[in-house]
């Protein structure tokens, strides 16, 4: 006869052991698939939540703005400005909503099993990249009209934050684009490598808040960010807007994609041979 008591202790010792890096990449590609699997529409409702959760960062970041800028230095405001960056992704990450710059690194790990084809990562990413853009707009249309209006945000938080995204070559973008999006993959794997929701909830604030502190370039808030400028501000152009979305994107696919899933990939499989 079974005992109760020490399967049990089996579970809970089972719980509480750190996980492997197969079960790591196992977990990822599950979850992976998992989204593939889901219905265009589906997909498409959870980018754009995602997108406006998301968007509660710049929110946080222009109150910050507005409550501090004439009380702090330059870099003291930067520093706090860093601090309020992670609370949309606590929303988002913790709340399973889709964003892009998760998905760069976890949708194409089935591709590399042949689970998927390139069609199908193609039409996902597009959904989550379409759906996320499309709920940040809408954000970035909410906060610049009622934030002003309660006098929580002074308009000219977001000509200040969107001029930190684009006072840069397109170049220094890209390469910018390329860090956020390593660390975005990062962050996917140490969020599958965490056991509770506590320990999630610091990774992901550890993690964004240094993103928020070295200034690099994220497609989703940054598109958030210029696009809450160039709707209030004259001095954010609709060409700024453009560089800074093409270049952001293209970075954050490049390091999630090479920097996180391929070489990860490969490392955890050469292991196992």
């Amino acid at each position: 006869m079974e005992n109760p008591i020490r399967n049990f202790q089996e579970v809970i010792q089972k719980l509480q052991s750190p996980k492997s890096v197969k079960e790591v990449l196992e977990e990822q590609i599950n979850i992976a698939i998992k989204s593939h699997q889901r219905s265009n529409f589906a997909l498409l409702l959870s980018a754009f939540g995602a997108g406006l959760e998301v968007g509660f960062s710049v929110f946080l970041m222009g109150v910050i703005y507005t409550l501090f800028q004439d009380s702090f230095t330059e870099h003291t405001l930067h520093f706090f400005l860093a601090f309020a960056y992670p609370i949309g992704f606590i929303f988002v990450i913790i709340g399973k909503s889709e964003l892009f710059t998760e998905h760069t690194t976890l949708a194409i790990l089935p591709v590399f099993n042949n689970g998927v084809t390139l069609k199908a990562l193609a039409k996902l990413w597009g959904l989550i990249y379409a759906g996320n853009l499309i709920g940040g707009y809408f954000f970035g249309l909410i906060v610049t009209a009622v934030g002003p209006e309660m006098g929580s945000i002074d308009l000219k938080a977001f000509e200040y934050l969107a001029k930190k995204m684009v006072a840069h070559n397109w170049w220094i973008i890209i390469a910018s684009g390329i860090l956020a999006g390593w660390l975005m993959g990062l962050l996917s794997w140490l969020i599958a490598s965490s056991q509770d929701t506590i320990s999630r909830i610091v990774v992901v604030i550890i993690v964004t808040t240094v993103i928020g502190l070295g200034g690099l370039h994220h497609s989703i808030v940054g598109s958030i960010e210029v696009f809450a400028g160039l709707i209030s501000s004259k001095a954010i152009t609709l060409s700024d807007y453009m560089v800074f979305q093409v270049c952001a994107t293209l970075g954050n696919a490049i390091g999630g994609v090479v920097f996180v899933s391929t070489i990860k990939y490969s490392h955890i499989n050469a292991a196992e041979k």
